[in-house]
């Protein structure tokens, strides 16, 4: 109870601006270039962020001559900043969450790429098939998701892995083949397939973002012993940038199927086997059974008359 109550207590002494001015002065690296572009004193920033560094009793920037930067305890700080910032601003929409102006929408969360495969053709056939309803798009990471869903301001959400709550209803969907990006002149991209044993020497470019730990736990059950698997890198980035990062030769990067969409010059793609064939991640749609929305519930007889023909 005594931690709970820390908690709130530290929450309530919490500032909106103090967050922002954060995430402002990590984007900017520059107190100064962050209040400039805010419109506030830079002193007035740089004191809103003492204040935030005691009441989370951490350093969340290194200071110099050169601006500030991030540590490694104040990026987890700022994440966090940046993921109540964006849930206050999706909140502060109040149609999301009128019913009536609801009803004629469907609000649909994911964070997977439209360029290719199941969700770009299951929203393109939403919107061949039910033209009377408005399709909005919000992509996210899971948790973020999540969460929103569980507010209601969202209808459904599609993604890899499972939600935390008990109250939604799901539908397992189509799966994706796991692929393998590397530079074109890269010795592997003359192999029809890589496999994942190929990759025991190699450095591996992953984001910290979904489907991370599908792949994280894929690969470790593909190579079982530690001394088979490759160097790991973690970045703070999304899968395009990733692309972007293996065609500079820094590493090579896991995909997915629907990543293949959008080329990259100097990349190419190639399927992850193992000795059973190809690698594959699952993707479901959770929505809450509360909702009685005449748009989810055309999408999702959409979903199982695609995905699920037989049942």
């Amino acid at each position: 109870m005594n931690s709970v109550n820390a908690q709130l207590n530290i929450s309530c002494k919490i500032e909106l601006k103090q967050l922002k001015y954060a995430v402002a002065a990590a984007e900017y690296g520059s107190f100064r270039k962050a209040a400039e572009v805010l419109n506030v004193r830079q002193s007035t920033l740089s004191r809103s962020i003492r204040q935030l560094e005691q009441v989370t009793s951490t350093a969340i920037f290194v200071r110099s001559s050169g601006g500030v930067t991030a540590s490694a305890s104040g990026r987890h700080v700022i994440q966090m900043a940046k993921t109540v910032l964006e849930q206050i601003d999706f909140l502060g929409s109040t149609d999301r969450f009128d019913a009536n102006v609801r009803r004629g929408k469907l609000c649909v969360g994911f964070c997977t790429s439209l360029s290719l495969g199941g969700l770009r053709a299951s929203l393109l056939d939403f919107r061949a098939s039910c033209p009377q309803f408005k399709l909005i798009t919000y992509e996210r990471a899971r948790p973020q998701l999540s969460i929103t869903l569980q507010s209601g301001a969202l209808d459904v959400v599609i993604t890899t892995g499972r939600l935390k709550f008990d109250e939604y209803r799901s539908l397992m969907l189509w799966s994706e083949r796991v692929l393998i990006a590397l530079p074109e002149d890269h010795p592997l991209a003359l192999r029809e397939a890589v496999y994942w044993t190929d990759l025991r020497h190699e450095t591996l470019l992953m984001t910290k973002y979904d489907p991370y730990w599908e792949f994280e736990d894929l690969m470790t059950s593909k190579l079982l012993s530690a001394t088979d698997r490759p160097t790991i890198e973690r970045h703070d980035v999304s899968r395009s940038v990733l692309k972007s990062l293996v065609s500079m030769k820094l590493g090579l990067g896991l995909m997915l199927e629907s990543d293949a969409g959008v080329r990259v010059p100097s990349i190419v793609f190639k399927e992850l086997r193992d000795g059973a064939g190809a690698s594959t991640i699952g993707f479901s749609a959770f929505w809450r059974e509360a909702n009685d929305n005449p748009a989810l519930a055309s999408f999702v007889r959409l979903l199982k008359d695609r995905y699920q023909p037989l049942s």
